[in-house]
């Protein structure tokens, strides 16, 4: 059997989720639509290996358990007119495996065309109890049959193609992946507002926390149905309220986690609870809070906490809860340095929590590909956890910008997985230091420098998005289609309401990156200032602590990458005269910063501890040079569709023959709203620049 598709079934059930999220056209019907064609896939490829099971067994001794369900079932079959192209007769009753496995095919073949039926026309005439529902349906027959051959003496027969096609199944189960829905916690308190309207006792959304508990628990305790079919619903109300019943109409093992973005409070999971009871869950999913923003990190401990001590809660979750923790959104709220050590202590404190009320706690790492996002060498990031907060178990997303350099080929997927396991193996035999008090101390301070340093310009300054926007490719990157989504959660609104994907892209495309490093200058000057010898400690925290070591080396590998002379140009192409001190401050600032980062960590020249990583730099920095300067010019002919930049005759004659209209020189994209070609100049470098600058550890 193949390891390569289970290496990446690997990648999608235990490291991360699978389904797009916060986009608007992943409606309900798209997420039916990917589960039933799952389904069906699966159906399909199992329908190919029962066949070449069945003409693996034909053999006539078996135990008698297995015979005497083969006798049962070929006195019940029926030969049904179905399209088989192997053994479309009624097998008979001296080959007891081919009419186990038979029984099993016609169930497949049932799963696929019911699937198939309902995503063609919405209805199939297959009733749903001649498919299989649950994965010990599929499991059962085949462990019987291999139960028989080993009783038989035929071990070595099981433990060829039967013994793999059960490791397949097992791992697959009958939806290939498994779903994980992922919904704002907005959107959820807008869901229950219409309702408590509706109800007539008033706006759920102007409630304090401690009467949206009250109110959830009274509810989840009762059994009285909230709503009915002519509950009024806004637009986004029905699209969540569709989520819910989607899940209510499917198999409950097409789905994994209900993960709440942006929760802030025990609230936010009663609710998503108390909307899948109301909407028929029969199968509730488990609520994995997803905490972002650093005010919601810091109260994440007492929200787990009371849950906890609520006793319907606990009953519910039998003792395990899964936790997820945003990096990315966290540092586009406070910056990279606040944001990994306010991460790193609520883990801790997350970790005490769930012992106090002695529940199994999972860590969901909602990293990016990128170090502003939380990305980073897999080893070391995870042996830069604190310690107890992995405990053999961890997930981590794995983003669709990395996904190929992960799992894009057999021998990436082998090494994933073992980079995983290893570095989760060694993080529990051998747990990394506590950080000594005194750390602490030191790191809480410059945590706060950092944190109003990175908020005094990004939330503060008054003309900061206005340069955001003129210096970097931001605006024309939320108008092209190259995203796994829309660039902001709302059409209005500055850097607060944009995701940060593009906060973080479009700072890596000028090659600032200054949602890195922001903040470490202000707070390395800080401390020093304060005392010299915090010099020394901080070298001590390099040297001893993994955590603070993974922090600043990973910084350091992304000024390697950066280069402000290029973020010069795009500020001297693009962005107004009243405009460029405040480029040249934050300039200053980036090498000032580079400078207190390169003290600390003992080095004359960036990544000397790694000459190879700095090779390839080196290697890769003529080509995205190039793309920049190709990128900047572009720009500015988009934006100034007057400015002309002077040809060289040598470049091109086709483009000198001014003989020929622009129309026939460059055809790419002619829908594009822009000159012909612009386009697509600008998504190559953007996708050439995002290419040559990802994370090379």
């Amino acid at each position: 059997m193949s390891v390569f598709p289970i290496m990446l079934l690997l990648s999608n059930s235990l490291l991360g989720w699978v389904e797009i999220v916060g986009n608007p056209r992943v409606t309900p019907e798209v997420t039916r639509d990917v589960c039933l064609l799952a389904r069906m896939m699966a159906a399909n490829l199992y329908c190919a290996q029962i066949e070449d099971l069945m003409f693996e067994l034909s053999m006539w001794r078996c135990n008698d358990e297995l015979r005497s369900r083969a006798d049962e079932l070929h006195q019940s079959s029926k030969k049904d007119a179905k399209h088989y192209i192997e053994f479309w007769k009624k097998v008979p009753p001296n080959e007891p495996y081919r009419v186990i496995l038979g029984d099993v095919r016609d169930n497949l073949y049932n799963t696929r065309e019911r699937s198939r039926e309902l995503l063609s026309s919405g209805h199939s005439d297959i009733p749903e109890e001649a498919t299989l529902t649950n994965l010990e349906q599929l499991l059962e027959p085949l462990e019987l049959c291999y139960r028989s051959l080993c009783a038989c003496g035929d071990r070595v027969i099981a433990d060829g193609t039967l013994l793999d096609f059960l490791r397949q199944v097992s791992t697959f189960g009958l939806s290939l992946v498994k779903l994980d829905i992922r919904q704002e916690s907005d959107r959820h308190t807008d869901a229950l507002d219409a309702i408590t309207s509706y109800l007539g006792i008033g706006s759920y959304r102007e409630w304090s926390e401690e009467r949206r508990q009250e109110w959830l628990l009274s509810e989840l305790n009762g059994k009285r149905p909230l709503f009915g079919a002519d509950l009024p619903m806004t637009e986004e109300v029905a699209d969540v309220m569709g989520a819910f019943q989607v899940i209510a109409e499917l198999p409950g093992d097409n789905f994994g986690a209900y993960v709440i973005s942006m929760a802030t409070s025990p609230s936010d999971v009663l609710a998503v609870e108390l909307l899948q009871r109301e909407c028929h869950i029969k199968t509730p999913l488990r609520v994995v809070p997803l905490f972002e923003k650093l005010a919601d990190l810091e109260a994440a401990p007492a929200a787990l906490a009371r849950l906890f001590s609520i006793d319907w809660y606990r009953e519910r979750i039998n003792g395990k809860q899964e936790v997820m923790i945003g990096y990315s959104d966290s540092g586009k709220d406070a910056g990279r340095l606040s944001a990994a050590w306010q991460m790193y202590k609520a883990q801790e404190d997350l970790v005490k929590v769930a012992k106090q009320f002695g529940v199994k706690l999972t860590m969901f790492h909602g990293r990016g590909g990128t170090v502003g996002r939380g990305g980073g060498p897999t080893h070391l990031a995870i042996l830069s956890q604190p310690p107890d907060t992995i405990n053999g178990s961890l997930r981590v997303t794995v983003q669709g910008e990395v996904i190929e350099q992960s799992f894009g080929e057999e021998h990436l997927c082998f090494r994933t997985l073992q980079r995983f396991t290893a570095a989760t193996l060694e993080h529990g035999m051998r747990p990394p230091i506590s950080p000594k008090p005194e750390w602490r101390a030191l790191l809480d301070e410059m945590a706060v420098v950092a944190t109003e340093e990175y908020r005094s310009i990004v939330f503060q300054e008054p003309r900061f998005v206005e340069y955001f926007r003129l210096a970097t490719p931001e605006t024309e990157y939320g108008r092209m289609n190259i995203g796994s989504r829309p660039s902001k959660r709302k059409p209005s609104g500055g850097i607060e309401s944009l995701r940060a994907i593009p906060w973080i892209f479009a700072w890596t495309q000028t090659r600032f990156h200054l949602p890195v490093w922001l903040g470490f200058g202000g707070a390395f000057k800080h401390i020093l200032k304060k005392d010299i010898r915090n010099f020394h400690m901080l070298q001590e925290m390099y040297n001893e602590w993994p955590f603070f070591r993974v922090t600043i080396d990973l910084v350091e590998m992304v000024f390697a990458k950066g280069n402000p002379g290029i973020a010069a140009l795009y500020d001297r192409l693009l962005v107004s005269e009243g405009l460029q001190p405040l480029g040249e401050k934050l300039r200053a600032n980036y090498e000032e910063t580079q400078k207190l980062l390169l003290q600390v960590a003992g080095h004359k020249d960036l990544l000397e501890g790694d000459p190879y990583l700095k090779q390839r730099l080196r290697l890769r920095d003529a080509y995205i040079t190039t793309m920049n300067v190709c990128q900047a010019y572009t720009l500015k002919r988009i934006r100034d569709p007057d400015y002309h930049v002077a040809l060289r005759p040598h470049l091109s004659k086709e483009v000198m023959d001014t003989s020929k209209p622009a129309a026939e020189l460059v055809t790419l994209n002619p829908a594009s709203e822009y000159a012909p070609g612009l386009e697509d100049t600008l998504i190559l470098t953007m996708k050439g620049i995002a290419a040559g600058l990802q994370n090379t550890g």
